[in-house]
């Protein structure tokens, strides 16, 4: 499976090494209490935009990963 941009949190969290490749990208999602809560709804690209976050680097370093 690719990641895109309207990849959810969720599913790019099941990816082995994902969540220190965000970290690494400072991705307030990971932290955030209500962020938990919308998981499955949090799109990449959603966040990206959000926060000033570089979406084709996140989606490199992702895809990567497999």
């Amino acid at each position: 499976m690719k990641i895109t941009k309207d990849s959810t949190l969720e599913n790019v969290l099941k990816i082995e090494g994902a969540e220190e490749v965000l970290s690494k990208f400072n991705f307030p999602c990971l932290t955030c209490p209500m962020a938990q809560m919308e998981m499955n709804t949090l799109k990449i690209g959603n966040i990206c935009n959000m926060y000033g976050i570089d979406l084709e680097k996140v989606l490199e370093s992702l895809n990567k990963l497999k």
